[in-house]
């Protein structure tokens, strides 16, 4: 039997990426976004296979997240692996000091509420499967957060809080699940370049090119998948609560 990957955000960007590279290594892929329509995510699935369905799902309303997980188990019977990738960013960017409560609730819904949610719901149908002694079941959680982690942006300020957040609730997951041998990482993503990173892919580009990474491109949604790829694998097991930086170097103190 396939093994069952869920990814969210999957319609394009980092989130399709990484479809595309389970596609590759033989999972089952179950694409979720909250748009109805994902033709050009589809057609990018369809050159690889057919293993793959799309379910339009809004993660920040709790009737959705059930309603998708009521379909999951109901058409699967397993999650092997939960990857987190569904984010959004301000719609406007705005320093900190004129920032809105509405631009602060819609950022965290979807990036730091949602994944926190996504993260309990999987874990506990993931404990009951566990029980069944499925065939070459060992599930696993990946988070998608970001270098806004730990980075400062002064002019959007409620993603780097939600990103902040989606570190300690990987570290909490991991803590908790342990207990099941349930591993759960994450992954933070440096300049990736994706529908989201377009509006300031000039600046973006000329930050590279005068050293703010000592990779000096922008990364790729591939660049992501495969870490994710190595994740999955079961060779970071033991290591739960790891964290990957998909980011060029940016991590590094350099003088």
């Amino acid at each position: 039997m396939k093994k069952i990957a869920v990814v969210t955000g999957a319609r394009r960007g980092i989130g399709l990426g990484i479809s595309k590279e389970l596609l590759k290594k033989g999972y089952y892929v179950v694409m979720v976004a909250r748009s109805e329509e994902a033709d050009d995510a589809k057609a990018e699935m369809f050159k690889i296979n057919q293993d793959f369905c799309y379910i339009p799902c809004d993660i920040s309303s709790n009737k959705d997240r059930e309603k998708f997980f009521e379909t999951i188990v109901n058409s699967f019977e397993r999650i092997d692996l939960l990857v987190n990738d569904a984010g959004v960013a301000p719609k406007v960017r705005l320093d900190i000091l004129e920032t809105t409560e509405e631009s602060y609730d819609y950022v965290m819904d979807t990036n730091a509420r949602s994944t926190f949610f996504m993260c309990q719901s999987c874990s506990k149908l993931m404990i009951q499967m566990l029980q069944k002694n499925l065939e070459d079941f060992q599930p696993r959680i990946i988070n998608i957060s970001s270098m806004s982690a730990y980075t400062s942006s002064v002019n959007r300020g409620e993603y780097c809080i939600s990103k902040a957040a989606i570190s300690m609730t990987t570290k909490l997951f991991a803590d908790r699940l342990s207990e099941y041998n349930i591993p759960v990482f994450e992954i933070r993503p440096g300049i990736i370049e994706t529908d989201m990173t377009s509006k300031v892919h000039e600046k973006y580009e000329d930050l590279i090119k005068n050293g703010l990474t000592p990779t000096k491109r922008f990364g790729q949604p591939e660049d992501v998948a495969k870490c994710v790829i190595a994740m999955a694998s079961g060779l970071f097991d033991f290591s739960t609560g790891q964290v990957v930086n998909a980011d060029g170097g940016f991590h590094i103190r350099r003088l």
